[in-house]
């Protein structure tokens, strides 16, 4: 997987510029929650993220020539969006299962791609696996994707672009409280601390760039 998505990137001009690899936990399951910009992100991530982590991809995903194949035959975790409380406590429970199989998990709790750029709120299921399985969480933040097969976009462009993508500290699960207290505070405090790393990294780019 990781080869053919080095491989994906390279043929589409990405450079990718990666941090944080010293957050990585050496061993253990957690989860990664990243934003989302583009389908794109998939590829990115999957070429530099450290581990033999397991994908949460939208079910749809796992009908697309080369990419749905090796998510399945890889053993990636298929999400159906919109499929009613049974269906999203089904996915809770297949999140579970990696996590207490030792795995880390890699998720985008928002959901779907972002339309506008901005950092969307963060859906509850990344954070209930997480804390069901005692799992930290390791925030990752990419940017640079959104121009390349953003939501309704049909390809992913020719220009050659930079990605930075970054890794967090890992987040502890809350101490205190019940279960649905300390999901909802597991996914305020990580959603804040995506949204500061996704500024510090734009803040940097724009510092580097050039005056016009």
């Amino acid at each position: 997987m990781r080869r053919w998505c080095v491989g994906s990137i390279s043929g589409l001009g990405i450079e990718v510029e990666f941090s944080g690899v010293e957050n990585v936990p050496a061993n253990g399951a957690f989860v990664y929650c990243s934003n989302h910009q583009s389908l794109v992100d998939i590829l990115v991530l999957g070429a530099v993220l450290p581990g033999d982590y397991k994908w949460a991809a939208k079910r749809s995903l796992m009908n697309i020539p080369f990419l749905g194949w090796h998510l399945r035959l890889a053993g990636h975790v298929p999400v159906d969006r919109g499929g009613g409380a049974k269906a999203a406590a089904e996915v809770i429970d297949r999140f579970s299962a990696v996590l207490k199989a030792g795995k880390p998990l890699l998720i985008f709790p928002e959901g779907t791609r972002t339309v506008d750029g901005k950092l969307k709120d963060f859906k509850a299921g990344a954070f209930k696996a997480a804390v069901q399985g005692n799992a930290p969480v390791v925030p990752v933040v990419l940017d640079g994707t959104f121009h390349m097969m953003s939501k309704g976009a049909v390809s992913a462009g020719t220009r050659a672009t930079v990605v930075r993508v970054r890794i967090g500290e890992p987040i502890p699960l809350p101490p205190d409280g019940n279960a649905e207290e300390r999901v909802a505070g597991l996914a305020a405090r990580t959603r804040a601390v995506v949204l500061d790393m996704l500024s510090e990294i734009r803040s940097e780019d724009t510092e580097t760039s050039p005056s016009t």
